[in-house]
């Protein structure tokens, strides 16, 4: 799977991009504004992720730095939501805005069908509104607003949720 807009690929990210997608993934964290996550992770950690059953895709620059990467994860363990992944987009601090984050998203819909995803759900704090924006655009629906759903620092986070139906499932 290859995609260009101006200098920008995505492919399925492998192994060998653990590092790269670790240290994105560790700035998201920092910034508080992405996961109630506060550890970083490590390479090794991130490795774990890329079972093959979820599809990850990384964007690169024309020198093959990774900028973005888009990731899905199981939902529910339960047979009924086989279909149904949680997503998740984090862009490199000094390449958001390039338009990295839509062409990852744009990639991992694509892969997400292909793999016989039927939705894909995602948690967005309400104060990220460059995701929020991208995910209107890439028109995923608003579907509400868990509020309080968790602390991050000793403070109530809100989310909202955003969903998309894929293949035979969207409208």
């Amino acid at each position: 799977m290859d995609v260009h807009d101006v200098n920008l690929t995505v492919r399925a990210a492998h192994v060998g991009d653990a590092n790269a997608i670790a240290t994105i993934y560790n700035e998201g964290i920092a910034d508080r504004i992405a996961t109630f996550e506060t550890e970083p992770r490590s390479a090794e950690q991130v490795a774990r992720w890329l079972d093959g059953r979820h599809p990850i895709v990384v964007v690169e620059d024309s020198g093959g730095t990774v900028l973005a990467f888009a990731s899905t994860s199981p939902y529910r363990d339960r047979a009924c939501y086989a279909g149904v992944a949680e997503f998740s987009v984090y862009v490199a601090r000094g390449h958001r805005g390039s338009g990295a984050g839509r062409v990852a998203m744009t990639a991992l819909v694509d892969a997400a069908t292909k793999a016989g995803f039927w939705k894909l759900i995602s948690r967005i704090f309400p104060e990220n509104t460059a995701s929020l924006a991208l995910m209107a655009r890439m028109g995923f629906r608003e579907v509400g607003v868990y509020q309080r759903h968790g602390k991050l620092d000793g403070q109530w986070r809100d989310c909202i949720i955003v969903e998309q139906l894929l293949g035979d499932a969207a409208p």
